[in-house]
This record gives structure tokens, sequence and C-alpha cells, in this order.
């Protein structure tokens, strides 16, 4: 099992790593992945390589069928040899954005608490759709609860649970369509206040910043029709 890096500090920009595998598609396999792959709605990393007098470019990461992670290069070229050590440099602006929209989709759900049906996290916007017959009267309402919350500057931080701790808390799964990470014993939840003082915390397994008041203000945009019962709501970056 790999180590994985994004999820010890996911402020680390650069790390060193060693090749320990290549995948049939052209994908590099590290023994400690910097690199987060797409999963949950949060798209993987892109950044660079560097090794010996060479530089590759990384278009964006992925997990392989053994549930590994590999990092696919921009282009086809020279791969780095089994057993080389790599710079891994981070797109860290891009994963920064991803970051902030991807806590502030957490908060959304606080500000509108309904079971959420499937999500996206993007550089500039992210959306949730939720299990909403109508959709709300007031966008401005939203927008403002939940810049409220972002501007109280509550930290986010992480806690452990078993798998059987898990299933014993149903409630702590808000997303219908995504499976909380799970399976290798344990599940990571991400918290946002306190533990007395507890806005939301559910199981996570993408990267966040550090405090609410990073995000920077959001609004709410457009809301969409998904089906009888489904709404999607986006939530814009504004800076």
């Amino acid at each position: 099992m790999s180590k994985l890096l994004f999820l010890e500090d996911a402020y680390q920009k650069e790390a060193i790593g060693v090749v320990i595998g290549h995948t049939p598609e052209g994908g590099i396999v590290l023994d400690a992945p910097l690199f987060y792959a797409t999963s949950g709605g949060q798209p993987g990393d892109s950044g660079h390589l560097e090794w010996d007098d060479h530089r590759t470019e990384i278009a964006t990461t992925v997990k392989t069928l053994d549930g590994g992670i590999a990092l696919v290069p921009s282009a086809p070229e020279e791969l780095p040899p089994i057993g080389t050590d790599v710079t891994q440099v981070l797109d860290w602006s891009r994963r920064h954005r991803h970051m902030r929209v991807h806590t502030a989709l957490h908060l959304l759900s606080v500000v509108i608490p309904l079971p959420v049906t499937g999500g996206s996290i993007g550089a500039e916007k992210g959306r949730l759709d939720f299990d909403m017959p109508s959709a709300p009267e007031d966008k401005q309402a939203l927008s403002d609860a939940l810049n409220a919350l972002i501007d109280r500057d509550l930290a986010v931080t992480e806690d452990w649970i078993t798998d059987a701790e898990l299933a014993d808390n149903p409630g702590l799964v808000k997303t219908m369509s995504v499976a909380p990470p799970k399976g290798a014993g344990k599940v990571r939840l991400v918290r946002i206040g306190t533990e007395d003082e507890q806005v939301d915390l559910q199981p996570c397994g993408g990267t966040h910043v550090a405090s609410t008041r990073e995000i920077g203000h959001v609004r709410i945009g457009k809301i969409e029709k998904k089906g009888k019962q489904n709404r999607r709501v986006y939530l814009h970056l504004d800076g």
C-alpha cells in the first residue's frame, strides 16, 4: 500500500517519490504519491515530475484497478524507470482551489440539510445534487448563510473510525450516490468546527483547507431541476 502524502499534509507542494511501477496505459506509480487521484467528485491533481535531466508533465492522477494511484503524463514520452527517485511538484494553485471548493461544498450540505445525490468539484465552482422536490425560494439567503459559516473561521480537521463504527452510525453518510472511502478497516472523517461546537462531520477522502475563512467569499449560482426529486445547486468561488 502506497503512503498517501496528500492525506498526511494537504499543503505539501513538493515531495520525493520512488517509481514502483508503470500502468499499461503509461501511468507512473509511486511509493508515496503527493498527487490526489480522481474520486468522490474531486478531480485528480496535475503538475510535473523532475528526474535526472527530465521533466514529465502530469495531466491528471487516477486510481488503478488494484486500488493504487497512477500519475498520467500529458503526452506519451519516456517514463522514469522503476526504482528512479523523482521530485513531485503539484500545480498548487489548482489543488488549493479544489480544496476551497470541496470544503465549501461540505458547508453547503449544512446550509441545505437534505440528502446529497451527487456532486462535482472544479477549480472555479462546484455543485451538489440534492433530493429536493422544489427549489429554494431565496438563493441570496443561502449565499448569506454559507458565507456566515465561512466567516466564522471554523477549523477543518480529521478523525478516523473503523468500518464497523461507520456501519453503526449511518447518519454520518450524507451522500447517497458515492460510497464513503472504506475497506481498509478504517474510515476518515472530516470535521468542521470543534467536537464541542461541531458544524459538520462526514466521511471523506479528499483534500480540504485548514479553516473555513480560507475558502473566501462564495455565491450560490443557478439551481437546476434534475428529475422529479433532484435539484442541482452550483457554488462559485468569488476570487
